[in-house]
């Protein structure tokens, strides 16, 4: 553990200039997923520098040029993510997740979210809840229900099958997978591939 050790940390948080929170979030709401944003990704890459240059300032320079490059493969990533999300049909850009780790990217790529399958991992919803995103789901016309990797599918089946959907339940935001999946970017092209394979 680094900071036992005395090393410090470096502390992203949400108070980065230019995040602008969802309506509800506030600094101390527990991990918002900004980061699958690519362009706040990138602030988080200006954050981390600016620490890292403070507790190493002989290693500065290196530092600066690291940065520079990967905010580099950001921003190509970035234009990636946008030029696959424009090939769904404006009409196909809406779904259904199984809790709420998809809103930054929703509202940087021009997703709607209809609705999550349950407010917080772990904690199931009433019967008249998942009717009622049923309901929702049917009249906006959803074509998927996604759901993460690390979660278990039965819900999303079960709202799948009512509401005439189709499960996508292997996307990432805050672990790594199996390869391909082992870096920030390649979770980030992975998801946004199966986005558009689902509602294409």
């Amino acid at each position: 553990n680094a900071a036992a050790e005395g090393t410090p940390l470096v502390r992203l948080g949400v108070d980065l200039p230019g995040v602008q929170l969802l309506p509800g979030e506030t600094a101390a709401t527990e991990n918002p997923h900004l980061w699958m944003d690519v362009k706040y990704a990138e602030l988080f890459v200006d954050r981390i520098a600016t620490e890292l240059k403070t507790v190493d300032p002989a290693h500065a320079s290196g530092y600066d040029v690291s940065a520079a490059a990967y905010k580099q493969r950001l921003e190509t990533l970035d234009s990636w993510v946008r030029a696959q999300i424009k090939t769904i049909p404006e009409a196909n850009r809406r779904l259904v997740t199984f809790h709420d780790a998809f809103p930054y990217y929703a509202r940087e790529y021009g997703i709607t979210i209809v609705g999550v399958a349950v407010g917080s991992p772990g904690q199931d919803p009433s019967a008249g809840y998942t009717a009622q995103l049923i309901s929702t789901i049917e009249a906006a016309g959803v074509k998927a229900i996604f759901s993460e990797a690390q979660f278990p599918a039965k819900l999303v089946d079960q709202l799948a099958a009512e509401a005439g959907c189709k499960v996508v339940a292997n996307l990432y935001d805050d672990a790594l997978g199996d390869p391909p999946v082992t870096s920030y970017e390649e979770v980030i092209r992975w998801d946004t591939n199966q986005l558009v394979m689902a509602l294409r």
